[in-house]
């Protein structure tokens, strides 16, 4: 790709990373805080359903590899994982939370 993506492109490209031990994207699990893409660099907040989570690692690896494919070579990641607002399970998308049976009862 030659021209930068828009944010939606990106978004929809982050939609194929997973986190492994939910089985849901990351976008639609509400992970994804903000994106914004400025002078060649991409700027992303995000965080983990929990600081321990022992997949970070993997699901920030596989954020890399989703946005190379889709990003011209002169764009930089800069993917900041963050604690606050903490996640909680109603940032989940409507769909999500009812693919994997949550309701709002199940929010606190």
């Amino acid at each position: 790709m030659t021209d930068a993506p828009n944010i939606e492109t990106i978004r929809a490209a982050l939609r194929n990373v997973a986190d492994p031990e939910i089985g849901a994207n990351i976008v639609d699990l509400g992970l994804i805080y903000r994106i914004d893409l400025a002078d060649k660099t991409l700027h992303i907040e995000m965080t983990m359903t929990s600081p321990a989570c022992p997949m970070g690692d993997m699901i920030l690896d596989d954020a890399h590899s989703e946005l190379g494919r889709i990003l011209p070579a002169d764009i930089e990641v800069d993917i900041k994982v963050v604690w606050n607002p903490p996640w909680e399970p109603k940032m989940m998308s409507e769909q999500c939370r009812q693919r994997l049976g949550w309701t709002d009862s199940d929010s606190p």
